[in-house]
């Protein structure tokens, strides 16, 4: 399978003076690709600056205010302001793009033989996905409101997929559900 590139990225801190504890003083930004929920490191152009939450070009040919990506950007190493912002961005991706997460209920499998996709979310445990499986089985879940009608035991179904999500950024997970 090919790696699709990133073409948008949203910013989620700018550090005018770079890193702190570094000897060169370049600005960077740390970004999150929208498509893959890719952490990345940017430097913006001569005389650019960023700002929080600014949704910037990253994919080929001329950027307007993104002069090169640094590289990925490990999840341990986001700023304080980069995490809280991170959290309300992944808030408002998981409530516009609705129908991707709710495909992941109607479609997860299992992992292997004694563990399920499901499993994986947060609050979620082997009882909620034997009541996912029957129910979706029945009828394909249409949004986050049918999960919660039809199966009132359930943790909040988009935060547990927002939990999960930020959980994949910022710490080491084996298996990943909604991040490259």
């Amino acid at each position: 399978m090919k790696m699709e590139r990133e073409e948008y990225a949203i910013v989620l801190d700018y550090l005018p003076y770079g890193y702190p504890l570094e000897k060169k003083r370049t600005p960077v930004a740390q970004a999150m690709g929208l498509s893959g929920f890719t952490l990345l490191h940017l430097v913006p152009r001569k005389g650019m600056s960023l700002a929080l939450k600014e949704k910037v070009y990253i994919g080929e040919g001329k950027r307007d205010k993104v002069y090169y990506i640094l590289g990925r950007l490990p999840g341990e190493n986001l700023t304080e302001t980069a995490k809280i912002n991170l959290a309300e961005i992944i808030a408002s991706i998981v409530e516009e793009n609705e129908k991707r997460f709710i495909e992941f209920f109607n479609k997860a499998d299992a992992i292997n033989t004694r563990m399920h996709q499901l499993e994986l979310l947060p609050g979620f445990g082997r009882k909620h996905t034997t009541e996912i499986l029957k129910e979706r089985e029945k009828k394909p879940f249409e949004s986050f409101k049918d999960i919660r009608e039809r199966l009132h035991s359930l943790p909040n179904p988009v935060k547990a997929v927002e939990k999960r999500i930020f959980e994949e950024l910022t710490q080491n997970e084996r298996h990943r559900l909604f991040v490259r």
